[in-house]
């Protein structure tokens, strides 16, 4: 049997009881696979099966302890990777906490808000348009209320439930208000008898997946070939074919990019990571990268370029004017009218406003804010400060506020109250002479207006629709609400300026509202290019040649606007961010390569949608995200070219060593290769996926290039790369150099033969470590970085020396390396890496760089 419904709701103690005997309401979600089925995983991706064939090769081949190096490699690197994908999975469910779920219930006769985990049953909720239900719950008093109940059955109509009908978790509220009473929750709610159910269908693939994708196939299949040349080859020049597989074997693993998935996840986690910190909450993790290519923002005004702090300044009516001077939401300020008898009918207005508010003021720490809509609560305050009465009367009608109508109605006793846009209204009201003229001035001045209107009614017939309510009604005047713009909004869009981002301000707003914040921001001139929603053309063709231009203003758009907005600008070839707070973005927020949602004033259905969630709505985070966005994918490409480097350097032996017929012995084997990629060359390498952004990301236009390009090639195989290889070969040569061996005889074997292996180990190594700093930027030479931006690098270049003392020095390793410490002569010729590398590094840069002119220079330490 239903309990009694209070009005009051349940009391505190009574709600904290029931939380403790039915336990907290979490809504049923998506197991996520177990931990052993993605350990399992790490074995046996495309890179990982490379590993298993080449060691499984190794041991056919009658080469067992190159078998068992193999697999060190591939526990080592799927450890590594399981690891780190593990701390990337804790870290976004703890960004997720950032932006709980909440409800607004009703207790102790109050409402308020609560996190969704704390609905207990017999709670009285109240459901507005936007809201996600969090548990069962049975309807006892319903306006306009429209429920999507998709996914739960499959249903794309809404259900339009009425009192005494049922809403269930996992739904959401896409028009009108309720108040139920909570039935169910947690384990107990229906959501949660339905097997395997999801909230979400599969994200879509992510440019940076497709191309991590296309890297790893491409690098696979470049290391296969070449290794089976360098085993034809071997065979030419008469080498055994064991030694030759051998050969083949090391040159296939120096290829694989052993840590790229592990750093690619590690960059991904810290920029995620570095948004947090800047209120900005990813949703995804590769959206991170999907946001540096962003070429076209798509902004609200409300919340984003203004402060959503309103305040109502000045009240407008056919018998004067008031002006209206406080600070913030406080219940008290200076009312100045003009002329004085003009106070009581800015009373009505001020009272009309409340009774069609559900916002409300409220004190807090002895500070006065806002609770629900900040407009509603402004009229709340307005309400407070002129000594506004509260309409009398039970609201026996509601009709909610609806984008279309763009205005809303209550029906207390014989009066329907109406509150709505002031073209949505005054069509429906008698002409008032100046009504129109002081909407245009309060517009102009960048005021929020709202118009307010009534009509008598015969009290014994409800009207059943809005549009039976809202007819021949009588304007009863204007109330302009100012909401501040943000200080930091200029500097911010000068910034998209520099980056090559163009913004438009997409909004429901009055066009002449729209364009004084857009003037005032900076977004455009004094002259900006203002379209009316109703006015966009009907062709996404032609609507894409319409609003692709920086600085557009478009007013009175419809949620359908939105979406075709976003589609026509994706299609031109812009990568959009598309800004949205309301249920009916949502759509346009999935149709955008990123949907930003706003965290603070946003709805459930909304964020749900985003990959981007704005905890502070603020405009300068979307910029903030960007820049970041572009760091992740230069931080990638760092450490593509550090590994590829390294690879001209591990590969070069192997080279000469064919082209000279097998005359030349090889400077290092396959498991110093292995030791290089695993031991020594990673620290470096993760270090490089947490540079922090340079100062002139976003000094340049967003570029659609490709992980691996031929910047990036020419950089590592035609400078750096060889760099490393003859100072390492230098050093092996110059071993033998110092024990008497001269060109044209045998070279000596035993000792001095690793010895000098151990010279070309080391030059390899302190020419990466030169390479990882050098790496930091494209354009700056090393000496001109700031070493204290990225200390990450610091402790690694420090584990990467430790690294290399232990296998040079410790015994047992150096032996199975088949490598001693080098003699004097080979430390002081590999020692010359750190110099050569750095050197070349800058020329190379200088050569690339000079004569450039389309980018202003970078700043020092970029």
């Amino acid at each position: 049997m239903r309990e009694p419904v209070d009005a009051r709701g349940l009391s505190s103690e009574e709600a904290v009881a029931r939380r403790r005997a039915d336990g907290s309401n979490a809504l049923p979600s998506p197991r996520p696979p177990p931990a052993w089925r993605e350990f399992v995983g790490e074995f046996t991706h495309f890179f990982a099966l490379l590993f298993w064939v080449a060691s499984g090769l190794a041991f056919v081949a009658g080469l067992p302890q190159l078998g068992v190096a193999v697999l060190l490699v591939l526990v080592l690197n799927a450890v590594f990777g399981f690891v780190q994908q593990q701390r990337a999975e804790r870290a976004a469910e703890r960004l997720k906490d950032l932006l709980p779920r909440r409800a607004t219930v009703v207790r102790d006769g109050v409402a308020r808000v609560v996190p969704a985990e704390d609905l207990v049953r017999g709670d009285l909720v109240k459901l507005v348009e936007g809201d996600l239900v969090s548990a069962d719950a049975d309807i006892v008093e319903a306006h306009g209320l429209a429920v999507d109940v998709s996914s739960l059955t499959g249903e794309s109509v809404p259900d339009h439930p009425g009192v005494g009908s049922s809403v269930f978790a996992g739904s959401f509220v896409v028009e009108g208000e309720s108040f139920a009473v909570v039935t169910a929750t947690g384990a107990r709610t229906r959501l949660a008898e339905i097997a395997g159910i999801t909230f979400t269908a599969h994200a879509p693939v992510t440019p940076l997946r497709r191309e991590l994708d296309r890297l790893a196939k491409t690098l696979a299949v470049v290391a296969v070939v070449v290794g089976i040349a360098f085993f034809v080859v071997s065979l030419v020049v008469g080498t055994p074919a064991s030694d030759g597989f051998l050969f083949a074997v090391g040159v296939t693993v120096a290829v694989v990019p052993c840590g790229l998935l592990p750093t690619v996840t590690l960059s991904l986690a810290i920029g995620a990571q570095r948004m947090a910190g800047r209120h900005a909450l990813v949703r995804n993790l590769e959206a991170v990268e999907t946001l540096g290519s962003t070429t076209f923002i798509c902004t609200d005004k409300t919340g984003t370029l203004t402060r959503n702090e309103m305040a109502v300044v000045e009240v407008w009516a056919p018998q004067g004017r008031a002006r209206i001077t406080g600070e913030g939401y406080e219940p008290v300020a200076e009312v100045t009218c003009e002329p004085s008898e003009a106070r009581a009918a800015v009373r009505h207005i001020a009272s009309v406003g409340r009774a069609c508010s559900s916002g409300r003021i409220v004190e807090s720490a002895g500070r006065w804010g806002h609770h629900g809509d900040p407009m509603e609560a402004a009229l709340d305050a307005l309400a407070h400060r002129v000594g506004a009465d509260d309409v009398i009367g039970q609201v026996t009608a509601r009709f909610p506020f609806d984008p279309r109508r763009r205005r809303m109605s209550v029906v207390v006793g014989d009066s329907v109250l109406v509150k709505g846009a002031p073209d949505a209204l005054l069509g429906s009201c008698g002409p008032v002479p100046g009504a129109q003229e002081a909407l245009e001035r309060m517009a102009g001045e960048g005021l929020r207006v709202l118009a307010l209107a009534t009509r008598s009614i015969d009290g014994a017939e409800v009207p059943a629709t809005a549009e039976a309510a809202e007819r021949d009604l009588e304007l009863l005047g204007l109330v302009g609400l100012e909401d501040p713009p943000r200080q930091e909004a200029a500097a911010a869009l000068a910034a998209c300026r520099r980056a090559g981002v163009s913004v438009a301000m997409v909004t429901g707003d009055h066009p002449a509202t729209a364009a004084a914040i857009a003037r005032e921001v900076g977004l455009a001139g004094n002259q900006p290019v203002v379209v009316l929603g109703e006015a966009l053309p009907a062709d996404d063709a032609d609507l894409g040649v319409l609003v692709d231009q920086d600085g557009i203003v478009v007013a009175r758009v419809a949620p359908e606007d939105k979406l075709r907005i976003a589609r026509a600008l994706q299609v031109r070839g812009h990568v959009v961010a598309m800004t949205g707070d309301g249920v009916n973005d949502a759509p346009a927020l999935r149709e955008a390569a990123i949907g930003v949602a706003m965290g603070a004033s946003g709805t459930d259905v909304a964020r749900e949608a985003a990959d981007l969630v704005l905890l502070d709505d603020d405009f300068a985070t979307i910029v903030v995200a960007i820049e970041q966005g572009r760091a992740t994918f230069a931080n990638i490409r760092r450490f593509l070219t550090y590994h590829l480097t390294d690879n001209v350097a591990e590969l070069a032996p192997f080279v000469v060593w064919a082209l000279s017929g097998g005359r030349f012995p090889l400077a290092i084997g396959v498991l110093q290769v292995l030791a290089l990629d695993i031991g020594t060359d990673i620290a470096p390498a993760l270090a490089l996926g947490a540079e922090p952004p340079a100062p002139h990301l976003l000094d340049r236009k967003p570029t659609r290039r490709h992980l691996v390009d031929r910047g990036l090639l020419v950089r590592a195989f035609a400078w750096l790369g060889p760099t490393e290889a003859a100072v390492s070969l230098a050093a092996f040569v110059a071993t033998f150099l110092a024990v008497g061996w001269r060109p044209g005889e045998s070279f000596p074997e035993g000792p001095v033969m690793a010895a000098a292996s151990g010279a070309a180990f080391t030059g390899i190594v302190l020419g990466q470590m030169a390479n990882a700093v050098a790496c930091r930027s494209t354009r700056e030479p090393v000496w001109r970085l700031r070493g204290r931006r990225n200390p990450l690098l610091w402790y690694a270049l420090v584990a990467e020396a430790a690294m290399l003392l232990i296998f040079l020095l410790v015994e047992p390793v150096a032996s199975l390396l088949d490598q001693a410490p080098p003699s004097s002569a080979g430390v002081a010729v590999a020692a010359l890496a750190l110099p050569a590398v750095v050197v070349v590094d800058a020329v190379q840069k200088r050569m690339r760089w000079r004569g450039v002119s389309s980018s202003p220079a970078p700043p020092r330490g970029s």
